[in-house]
């Protein structure tokens, strides 16, 4: 099964990090974030990536080559203008020709989820990895009479869950697919109506999305004191 990785974004909200540099080369714990991506979609056994380019492309072009060194096999689809993650999948559609199904990866996710068991919960249209929601600040703890019992540092929310940017879709996806546009508010919300999307919840997987600088801190403390397949 092949991979497609969405590396094409601007992402803004790093910046400065990201004026030179594109998002998926900025490096967490010393390694870029595709590498660490390569570095657990070999684990999992997939031995072939598209990468879906656009902002400074010439540098990820660079970066990754063939894919060789990473043991990998890599093409390209690059994309002139932004399109969005549902567009710029759709762009990516002549180099999936012959594939049922593939997995489908945001460029600023780091995880060690399994993204076999995706395949395996899959509907009509594929299935979608959801991790817990943590909470983004530290909670107060208290009792009936308004006293502290104690603090809890970005908790877990039990019960709620997110969308971790990891998917294993059909290939008829490309259907429902925009030219330009994000898949999350165009294809997915179209396809949950129908039916056609399943879930598989990750409890205990390792999962950190790169959007701030304080993302790639708080990644790395997470990566340095736990033993990751990546």
């Amino acid at each position: 099964m092949k991979a497609v990785i969405l590396a094409g974004g601007y992402g803004k909200r790093l910046r400065p990090l990201t004026t030179e540099k594109p998002k998926p080369l900025i490096e967490v714990a010393k390694r870029p974030i595709l590498a660490l991506q390569f570095e657990w979609l070999k684990n999992y056994g997939i031995s072939e990536v598209i990468l879906c380019v656009g902002f400074l492309k010439e540098k990820i072009i660079e970066y990754v080559g063939s894919g060789k060194r990473f043991g990998l096999k890599v093409g390209y689809a690059v994309e002139e203008e932004p399109l969005g993650t549902g567009g710029a999948l759709l762009n990516s559609e002549l180099l999936l020709k012959g594939e049922d199904r593939f997995v489908v990866i945001n460029g600023d996710v780091i995880t060690d989820l399994d993204v076999s068991k995706l395949a395996n919960h899959a509907r009509s249209m594929g299935a979608i990895a959801l991790v817990p929601l943590r909470s983004p600040y530290g909670v107060v703890m208290i009792d009936d009479d308004n006293e502290i019992k104690e603090f809890k540092e970005k908790p877990i929310l039990k019960g709620f869950w997110i969308n971790a940017g990891v998917y294993c879709l059909d290939h008829d996806i490309f259907r429902y697919l925009p030219e330009k546009g994000d898949i999350e508010t165009t294809a997915f919300p179209k396809l949950a109506e129908e039916k056609k999307l399943g879930a598989v919840k990750y409890s205990n997987c390792f999962w950190r999305a790169i959007d701030v600088q304080k993302d790639i801190e708080e990644a790395e403390k997470d990566l340095s004191s736990r033993r990751l397949k990546v």
